[in-house]
């Protein structure tokens, strides 16, 4: 399969039926022509760092933006004032209901810019500088940098990860929070960076220690619709959590729209929804037209698109997991049960705590694992959305930055 500067195929034009969205064929050159941040900021590198997919967005999506343009419509939209919803909030809804067999009211909906404006906007409302705050370590650098500017106290739950599977001691999250009392349950859910889909199990257990420490849960949930092995399941769906749970959705990571920004949030707490429309009109700004109808597009005709995309992450997530355990030796990792980042502990290699040096040296970008906290030290994240050839190279400049004949 060519990555020698022949453009990905029209998606609608399909070249290969087993392969008909054309994500085995984007190629370097294209990737490096782009002018996002992924390719932009070191395009002689090999990227695969910030959580981009490398494929084209659903035909659908660039289909409505085209349609709206074409339309020379961009005026204000009619969404409602002074505190308007989009028309994701009930596309959202209904998607909840058919996808996640969640059923929520679309009253209880609203818009933001994206997933960390939401999260922001709720420990504003439901906390104060000094107040504790759960979360999940290694952790979505901007979640942990959040609570860091502003001046809340992060309470650590630890990942142990091994052979079978990421685990987290809850018995220590209950006796930790008897002597140091939090506000917020802030929930990274699939987990990034290391890949953990949270079971039914372990939901239930995360509400049973919200509601005994009256914890608010704030769920990020971005990479609900990339999950392999069993669908997502929201955390307010489980019995007592709804009316004390925020939930953030977005299209960004499943549909590839980063930059869009564009994300819904159910509030369950009636008393944050109150306190949300007693902000300022225009205090958390207003959501771009374009982005709300290319949320919209993704969420009502883009299932077959983000179907295809998910098996073929699938296969390639597994097939990285092969080759590196053939030719990574020293290198701990197991495939992602969600998301489409592979984290890698490079702890045994002996290049110390900066492993993404030795890696940037090879040619490669990916993410240094010290930006997810103090855990993430001698990690690397891997960027997995991309073509099976181009998954292939960054394995081979990964064992010459990290396997046993590196330099």
């Amino acid at each position: 399969m060519a990555i020698d500067g022949s453009h990905p195929h029209d998606p609608q034009d399909p070249q290969d039926p087993h392969d008909p969205y054309g994500f085995d064929t984007v190629d370097l050159s294209w990737l490096r022509a782009k002018a996002g941040v992924k390719w932009h900021q070191d395009p002689e590198l090999l990227n695969a760092w910030v959580a981009d997919m490398d494929f084209p967005p659903p035909a659908v999506v660039l289909d409505a933006l085209q349609a709206r343009v074409a339309r020379a419509d961009l005026g204000y939209a009619d969404w409602g004032y002074p505190h308007p919803q989009t028309p994701a909030c009930q596309v959202f809804a209904d998607r909840a209901a058919r996808r996640y067999q969640w059923h929520v009211d679309p009253a209880e909906v609203r818009d933001f810019c994206d997933v960390m404006q939401g999260v922001q906007v709720m420990l504003h409302l439901a906390t104060a500088p000094g107040d504790g705050v759960v979360l999940h370590t290694p952790s979505y650098p901007p979640l942990w940098q959040t609570l860091q500017a502003m001046g809340r106290r992060q309470i650590d739950v630890p990942a142990r990860v091994d052979a079978a599977g990421v685990h987290f001691d809850y018995d220590e999250l209950e006796r930790r929070l008897t002597s140091e009392p939090a506000k917020v349950l802030l929930l990274c859910h699939p987990h990034n960076p290391t890949g953990h889909r949270f079971a039914v199990e372990e939901l239930v257990r995360l509400v049973a220690i919200a509601e005994r420490f009256d914890l608010l849960i704030v769920s990020d949930e971005i990479h609900a619709d990339l999950t392999y092995d069993a669908m997502h399941v929201p955390i307010a769906s489980i019995a007592g959590a709804a009316a004390r749970t925020v939930s953030m959705h977005s299209p960004s990571k499943a549909f590839n729209l980063a930059g869009m920004r564009h994300a819904v949030a159910h509030i369950g707490p009636a008393r944050l929804r109150d306190a949300l429309l007693d902000l300022p009109d225009h205090f958390v700004g207003a959501i771009n037209l374009l982005a709300a109808e290319a949320t919209v597009a993704a969420w009502e005709h883009g299932d077959d698109w983000l179907d295809s995309v998910v098996a073929h992450l699938d296969r390639v997530r597994l097939r990285f997991a092969d080759l590196v355990a053939t030719r990574l030796p020293e290198v701990k990792h197991r495939p992602p049960a969600a998301t489409y980042v592979a984290w890698l502990d490079c702890r045994d290699t002996g290049l110390g705590d900066e492993p993404f040096l030795a890696c940037r040296a090879a040619g490669l970008k990916v993410s240094d694992g010290n930006d997810f906290g103090p855990s993430g030290a001698g990690h690397v994240r891997v960027n997995l959305a991309t073509s099976t050839a181009i998954m292939e190279l960054i394995v081979d400049r990964l064992a010459s930055a990290l396997g046993p004949d590196r330099a």
